[in-house]
């Protein structure tokens, strides 16, 4: 019999990088770095830790698949020295807003050199809140698309750096007084990402060829850095029972695939 197990989904980026990102954010009415979401907050405040605020745009219980900007957000972003997000595949209610700040003072993760070669396909029915609300109903396709690639870039350890070097040199240009720390901080960010990388890697080695499923694909740049043997995803949100015949497709992709475990 197949043997399940019942994580929060969650757990798997923590796992992969949480101990990276232990820089505070402060929680201000404006910032000079102003990030989509979180986990770019956490390496935002990591580099920026010492030299200037940072501060997260999305609020706690929100996602930005239906996000809509306030008066104030929409203040924030342009009042920001730096604003830091993926792009408007992931983040579709900045994009108008963004068009009109300066190329200096923006970085779009997705568009970076250095990251458009490491971009995956994924599929595009996601429905994962990054550490918000995951309450909300099932959406379809339509709802928030997010085109041919898989948006959830920071679950790439090597991406996750290079973001942090994007973040660096802007804050560098608009503060050039601030070098030394900025450096110094960029330089713990890439230490403390090694470190945790290979510790996780080598505690990640055994599940090598274990085949799991999700219930939605969210984690390609995290299994495929380590490894992983991902065999599908359900695409059903932990809020909503599904019918009697989806609970029969999973239960016999389940039996079919030999899965050792399932996240959720």
């Amino acid at each position: 019999m197949t043997r399940r197990i019942m994580l929060h989904k969650n757990t798997l980026l923590c796992a992969g990088l949480g101990a990276v990102f232990l820089f505070a954010q402060v929680p201000l009415a404006s910032a000079a770095v102003v990030t989509s979401m979180k986990p770019l907050g956490f390496i935002a405040a990591a580099i920026a830790d010492g030299v200037t605020e940072t501060q997260v745009l999305l609020p706690d219980g929100a996602s930005e698949h239906d996000y809509s900007l306030r008066p104030s957000d929409v203040k924030r972003l342009h009042n920001a020295d730096l604003v830091v997000w993926i792009g408007p595949e992931m983040e579709a209610f900045m994009d108008k807003s963004t068009q009109s700040i300066a190329a200096n003072k923006k970085v779009t993760i997705a568009e970076l050199d250095g990251v458009k070669p490491l971009l995956i396909t994924g599929a595009d029915d996601d429905d994962d809140h990054h550490g918000h609300d995951h309450g909300a109903a099932e959406k379809g396709d339509g709802d928030h698309h997010h085109g041919i690639y898989n948006m959830h870039l920071w679950l790439s350890p090597e991406i996750a750096r290079l973001s942090a070097v994007a973040i660096h040199d802007k804050l560098l240009e608009l503060m050039p007084q601030s070098r030394a720390k900025l450096d110094s901080n960029l330089q713990q960010f890439e230490t403390a990402l090694a470190a945790t990388d290979k510790q996780v890697s080598n505690e990640l080695a055994p599940l090598k060829g274990k085949g799991y499923f999700v219930f939605h694909d969210a984690y390609g740049y995290f299994e495929k850095h380590y490894g992983l043997t991902s065999l599908g995803h359900f695409t059903v949100n932990p809020e909503i029972q599904p019918g009697a015949q989806r609970l029969h497709e999973i239960r016999t992709q389940l039996v079919e695939q030999k899965a050792t475990c399932v996240f959720c």
